[in-house]
């Protein structure tokens, strides 16, 4: 497995925190990786180019309370993922 770099800064992981929300409820599971449009500073975008994340939560409690809230919809499963950041991170492999 290569190197993976932590995300840190805070608008990648408000966006990272939002697209986990988004793809758990469309898949009704907590995953463990999450496709995002690659970051390009300059020129056109390729909407097909994507970055993985790897997302790692620390506790397997914090895990079933995420999934229970899944069913409860949006707000209430994006109320438990920002209770939870802390236990939520984020790798893309490099």
């Amino acid at each position: 497995m290569g190197e993976r770099l932590k995300i840190t800064d805070p608008e990648k992981l408000a966006l990272l925190y939002e697209r986990f929300r988004d793809v758990c409820l469309v898949e009704k599971e907590v995953w463990k990786e999450i496709f995002m449009p690659r970051d390009v500073s300059q020129g056109p975008v390729r909407t097909n180019m994507q970055d993985r994340y790897e997302v790692e939560i620390d506790d397997p409690a914090v895990e079933a309370a995420l999934d229970e809230n899944i069913l409860l919809g949006r707000v209430a499963l994006g109320a438990a993922v920002n209770e939870y950041r802390q236990h939520i991170t984020f790798y893309r492999n490099i």
